[in-house]
């Protein structure tokens, strides 16, 4: 039985974001329903992933679902809001499309210790339009933009401050060139 079960149907508004400088930011997710917040601390690696993942799964909706498929893009701001306190952090997220309502699920899950069993773990599901999940992925890729820039080899951030050492380069380069 799950610690918690979050389920906001539909929500009004879902973003992610981080705070913090490159190198040494803090991801979240936040999703809102009237007065409901919530708030998910997550991986930059999870945020991007997810971006991905929305935009695949919209591409496979216009095929099988073309009756919801056009739809205006929403501009608005998605900037976090505060205040900034997660209920938890994620372990696992996923997709799920409730096809009566043509409305993309996202269910997010708990990141629990090994000792603790994965049914015990928080559980969130957040129901969005096309329109909103399509404007989360924009933001979720653009997020994860704005971080450090990735080694094309070995595909690690590289630090400013630090020297960077790409293992694929196998002590042939003394610098990374980008192109």
């Amino acid at each position: 039985m799950p610690k918690s079960v979050i389920e906001l149907n539909p929500v009004n508004r879902i973003t992610a974001g981080a705070e913090g400088e490159p190198g040494h930011r803090t991801f979240y997710m936040q999703a809102r329903k009237g007065a409901t917040l919530v708030t998910l601390l997550c991986e930059k690696e999870q945020v991007q992933a997810l971006g991905l993942a929305v935009q695949q799964m919209l591409e496979e909706l216009k095929t099988k679902y073309p009756k919801g498929a056009n739809y205006m893009q929403l501009q608005m701001d998605m900037s976090l809001e505060d205040p900034l306190a997660p209920t938890y952090r994620i372990g696992q997220m996923g997709l799920g499309y409730d096809e009566e309502h043509d409305l993309v699920v996202l269910v997010a899950r708990e990141l629990v210790p090994e000792d603790v069993s994965e049914e015990e773990a928080s559980v969130s599901r957040f129901f969005c339009s096309r329109a909103q999940v399509e404007a989360l992925a924009r933001q979720a890729l653009e997020v994860v933009s704005r971080g450090r820039p990735v080694c094309p080899l070995c595909q690690k951030p590289i630090d400013k401050e630090l020297e960077h050492f790409c293992p694929r380069s196998n002590g042939h380069a003394d610098e990374v060139v980008f192109a």
